[in-house]
């Protein structure tokens, strides 16, 4: 059985004993009301296991979102504000996110602004949403094409990781949340890098243990810098350049919708070549980051004229102070740096070794 973690202010739980918790938790709190946000495909794929793990005399009122980031946004909250008020919710009702990444982040930023704050739990459907939106109290939505611009940091009573739902996820949806793992493995603990040099041999125990050891390191870096004042930035690791990506390819109709774990992947490889170039880290071991992530992740076509319009996204990353654009990047592995500057000569150039790369 794999042991719960504690956060700040709040358990997460793993499989039969979370369900067993949570039964425990609702009886304990009384609810006036219990809700249950879903999008359209965890409605389908998640929310009948999630039922028969319950008690049997447990209701719940379902509310369904349309599933994708396209949709997390101020408006999706409105819809679901106005559904709680007409089916009667206040502020002793309770808000259950069964979702992927998006269903967690804009639920808990609906529970916590509606009616200044009801209770919430959080239970991650996709691998994405379990390493990296379970962790840290990060709530929010997109505004247009800009990422997790408005929101607030709260944390739910308690969090639920069934690793049975990835049973139900596309590979591409896998592949996009296993980015962040390995992201933790490079800011944070280059053991836990070496583990994904040869995840083939691995079986699905493996796989359960090692989203536990990402949940415990982002926790680690979330518990020691609550407010982002330092070292919880190191998070933000292929973020910069991994979200103006993401931005651009969704307003740009001629592209592909890249996944989350995707961009973030493009953006590891950029940001490691800036940490070779910056901050002197080896270039045997940028050779293996690329080689590594690129066994996992397809390359992605970007041309030379999408360059310029990638770059001017980067003004709107959070991590930005006094008009100036912040990486994090990587001295070695498990060694990042915070609040680097790159000028865009260089991310230029990191643009042209990310094209030079083959595809494994």
């Amino acid at each position: 059985m794999l042991q719960p973690i504690s956060c700040n202010g709040y358990s997460i739980y793993f499989n039969e004993d979370g369900y067993e918790k949570l039964r425990q938790f609702i009886q304990e709190k009384n609810h006036s009301k219990v809700f249950i946000l879903v999008d359209e495909n965890t409605h389908i794929h998640c929310l009948p296991r999630f039922m028969g793990n319950m008690a049997e005399d447990f209701t719940a009122e379902i509310i369904e979102i349309e599933a994708g980031e396209v949709y997390k946004n101020i408006e999706t909250c409105s819809q679901v504000w106005q559904v709680l008020s007409e089916m009667g919710a206040d502020r002793k009702s309770l808000l259950i996110n069964l979702g992927g990444g998006v269903v967690t982040d804009l639920g808990g930023f609906v529970a916590s602004t509606f009616m200044r704050g009801i209770d919430f739990v959080n239970i991650p459907t996709s691998l994405l949403a379990m390493v990296d939106a379970s962790v840290g109290g990060k709530t929010g939505v997109d505004l247009g094409p800009l990422k997790n611009q408005v929101g607030v940091i709260n944390v739910p009573e308690t969090l639920l990781v069934d690793t049975a739902f990835l049973n139900t996820l596309p590979p591409e949806q896998m592949r996009s949340g296993l980015a962040e793992m390995l992201k933790h493995g490079l800011i944070y603990d280059k053991n836990y890098w070496k583990e994904f040099q040869n995840l083939s041999a691995l079986d699905l125990n493996d796989l359960d243990t090692l989203i536990r050891d990402s949940i415990i390191i982002k926790n680690n870096i979330v518990m020691e810098d609550p407010r982002e004042a330092g070292l919880r930035k190191t998070l933000n690791f292929g973020h910069t350049l991994g979200h103006a990506i993401e931005s651009y390819f969704l307003q740009n109709p001629e592209k592909p919708t890249l996944l989350h774990g995707e961009a973030i992947a493009i953006g590891m490889i950029l940001e490691t070549f800036l940490s070779r170039e910056i901050e002197q880290f080896p270039g045997e071991k940028l050779e293996q980051v690329s080689s590594v992530i690129l066994s996992y992740f397809p390359k992605v076509t970007i041309e030379e004229n999408d360059i310029g319009s990638i770059i001017s996204y980067l003004k709107y990353d959070k991590k930005n102070t006094h008009g100036n654009i912040n990486f994090v990047l990587l001295r070695d592995i498990g060694t990042p740096s915070i609040d680097v500057r790159a000028n865009n000569e260089l991310i230029t150039r990191s643009f042209t070794y990310y094209k030079e790369q083959e595809s494994n």
